[in-house]
């Protein structure tokens, strides 16, 4: 099982930077910060209550092959709050709401997560499906539908200790609707983290975006994540 979703993500990412180079030539790219900070409050009778908030920053963008810009410059913030609950052995469902500051408009959005965990030998295995609805009086009503698995895996012994480095690997398909117009992106984000202790982990890594390639305006994103997970 560990050696096919290795198999998988190796085979993912080939058929990434094969799409990469084909439509390198007519698209835009992005490339930035997107650091974040995650708290997760244990409650009882398993509930949970999870807060982050998460910054984007652009370094440069520009086009393939083309003229580019590097110039720093501030995208936005995301503020988020999420109440979770575990209603089996390996699964629980979650809601919330985030609030995002843009070019100083203001966004809505309220989320539903349900979230179910595999735990194999050496791998932890995660499945999540979520829905979110975002509005604003700049712009009409947004609805996504999102999936994403993640794997993580030790890079140490069978489990991630406390001082132990891992691997995870998140693969998310989201769709999106606004208005008359649907587009699909593609994350992909590989993280290498660290297990300060039990409750305190950072994880850093490039994440790769892909979307509008449906109309053939592909554009393609590069961020550096550096997030830091801490349980209360």
């Amino acid at each position: 099982m560990i050696l096919n979703i290795n198999k998988f993500h190796i085979a993912t990412f080939i058929v990434f930077i094969q799409f990469l180079n084909s439509a390198s030539a007519q698209s835009t790219y992005q490339f930035g910060l997107l650091p974040s900070i995650n708290l997760n409050y244990k409650l009882e009778n398993d509930w949970s209550l999870i807060s982050k908030i998460e910054s984007r920053q652009l370094l440069q963008s520009g086009e393939f092959n083309g003229s580019t810009e590097s110039q720093y410059n501030y995208i936005l913030t995301d503020i988020s709050m999420i109440t979770a609950k575990k209603v089996g052995l390996n699964s629980r469902v979650a809601g919330g709401y985030l609030i995002r500051l843009r070019e100083e408009k203001l966004f809505h959005r309220f989320i539903q997560q349900y979230t179910v965990v595999q735990r194999l030998s050496a791998l932890r295995l995660v499945h999540r499906f979520s829905t979110d609805q975002t509005f604003s009086k700049e712009e009409k009503p947004e609805f996504r539908l999102r999936y994403r698995i993640a794997s993580e895996i030790p890079l140490n012994g069978e489990s991630v200790d406390p001082q132990e480095f891992y691997f995870k690997f998140n693969n998310e398909y989201l769709n999106s609707w606004q208005d008359s117009d649907y587009d699909l992106e593609i994350r992909l984000v590989p993280l290498l983290g660290y297990n300060l202790k039990n409750n305190d982990k950072i994880e850093v890594g490039m994440g790769y975006r892909v979307n509008s390639f449906l109309d053939n305006t592909t554009r393609h994103s590069f961020w550096t994540s550096i997030n830091w997970f801490l349980e209360i």
